[in-house]
């Protein structure tokens, strides 16, 4: 499933089509994904302007000139391509309709984005704009870790007790927005810290070191696109490029990428979704 940075690249590569334009149509071509789409959805997007893309954790927001905010979130195999752009940005014109092209909206401007999903987990939604962040999907998400509100004092204080292991809080939602798996496993082999070690025997000190390391692997991943694993693509139909510098995802029995390591990357279960890191450098 993609993650923040995957998301965070869709964004961007949505803005230059979306923002500013209004949706001139909008074909929904089935009733549901993972959920059914809200009644009248193909008339409660068409002839809006799309004031504002934003991302929340791991869900895109356009706010809209209705007072209504289309949310979508790319499940498992969603993509939203960018076709036709004015500006340039994509070169290739509109592709020929496939089977999995479930939404697809037509912008006065010329671009066309289409949100293909051949495993239909995704979803889309349309909420009230001001209480958007009162929605269930979104009441209870933690500070975005890339924002202010995400800082060692605050990271401290959420784990402070726990004695779950630290790979799983960081997966919790409810504590830091948008980290999954592949991120998780990455920032614990920078700080040193098996993702087994339970919360309560992380110092104080390790735990808010963290907070950079969180902050800085988002950022080249972001700035590579994301990562590619299987069904991921950026808005232009790109893949992602952060996969090529993992240092433990994925790695299973290669060595070590520390220069001060010999030891081999290993994979373990947790809570049914594979860790992977170095036993040996990693406590």
């Amino acid at each position: 499933m993609p993650e923040l940075p995957e998301v965070e690249t869709v964004r961007r590569g949505l803005a230059p089509a979306m923002e500013g334009a209004v949706i001139a149509s909008a074909q929904v071509n089935r009733p549901d994904l993972r959920w059914p789409f809200p009644e009248g959805m193909k008339d409660r997007l068409t002839g809006k302007r799309v004031d504002r893309l934003r991302r929340r954790s791991k869900y895109i927001l356009a706010d809209l000139s209705s007072g209504e905010t289309l949310l979508i979130h790319l499940g498992m195999s969603g993509r939203m391509l960018v076709s036709g752009d004015p500006l340039g940005q994509f070169v290739h014109e509109h592709p020929t309709p496939e089977k999995h092209d479930h939404v697809v909206l037509d912008m006065e401007n010329g671009a066309r984005v289409t949100f293909n999903d051949p495993r239909r987990f995704g979803a889309m939604d349309l909420l009230d704009t001001e209480t958007a962040s009162q929605h269930p999907l979104l009441a209870s998400i933690g500070p975005e870790p890339l924002g202010n509100d995400f800082h060692e004092d605050y990271l401290i204080k959420k784990l402070s007790g726990r004695k779950m292991p630290i790979k799983s809080a960081l997966l919790d939602q409810k504590i830091v927005a948008g980290l999954g798996n592949i991120y998780v496993c990455e920032a614990l082999f920078r700080a040193k810290i098996s993702p087994r070690r339970k919360v309560n025997r992380v110092s104080q000190d390790r735990i808010a070191q963290l907070v950079p390391i969180i902050r800085d692997v988002l950022s080249e991943a972001i700035e590579a696109g994301g990562s590619s694993l299987k069904d991921f693509r950026q808005a232009d139909g790109e893949l992602g490029y952060f996969q090529h510098s993992f240092d433990v995802y994925g790695r299973e029995a290669n060595p070590c990428r520390d220069a001060k390591c010999d030891g081999s990357i290993a994979r373990i279960t947790q809570s049914g979704r594979s860790s992977f890191y170095c036993p040996q450098c990693q406590r």
